[in-house]
């Protein structure tokens, strides 16, 4: 019965300085400087993906890619679009704190009212002039109300 207490004694006493030794895991993603250092991969590939349809574009848009390793170098600062992003987070994060009723603006799960596709509208580069207005009934040029377009035959399906 000794014995036995001995060695369960000392299995507990092992698990236990096991778990005092062990290092919690470094960060999953390094230089991050506007997103949670604590990001998972869940949240990390919903934030990209929001940017890619935002701006219509892929990773390289903002990501280094590395040729001698054939990869891509996500930590790198190496393309200025990357900190373009991150000053456009920065605003965004402070007009919707400012002139909505956005709370916690910068976390990951806020409801935004104003985000990357508000300006871009999935295209890189967001219009900078209004598109012109449509041309306003009874204008010269423009057809009456309900008129079919030239060429338009009603009975051919």
């Amino acid at each position: 019965m000794k014995k036995t207490f001995i060695v369960i004694l000392c299995f507990i006493s092992v698990v236990s300085m096991s778990f005092i030794f062990t290092k919690a895991d470094p960060p999953k993603y390094k230089n991050l400087k506007i997103l949670p250092k604590d990001i998972n991969k869940e949240q990390m590939d919903s934030v990209m993906r929001q940017f890619a349809g935002s701006l219509g574009v892929k990773c390289n848009h903002c990501h280094y890619y590395n040729q001698e390793q054939k990869s891509m170098d996500f930590a790198s600062d190496a393309v200025k679009e990357k900190d373009i992003a991150r000053n456009m987070m920065k605003l965004t994060a402070k007009i919707n704190s400012k002139y909505f009723d956005v709370e916690h603006s910068k976390d990951l799960g806020a409801k935004l009212e104003v985000g990357c596709f508000t300006c871009h509208h999935g295209t890189k580069n967001p219009e900078t002039k209004a598109p012109p207005p449509p041309p306003r009934q009874g204008a010269p040029g423009a057809a009456p109300q309900g008129a079919r377009p030239a060429g338009a035959d009603s009975t051919k399906h």
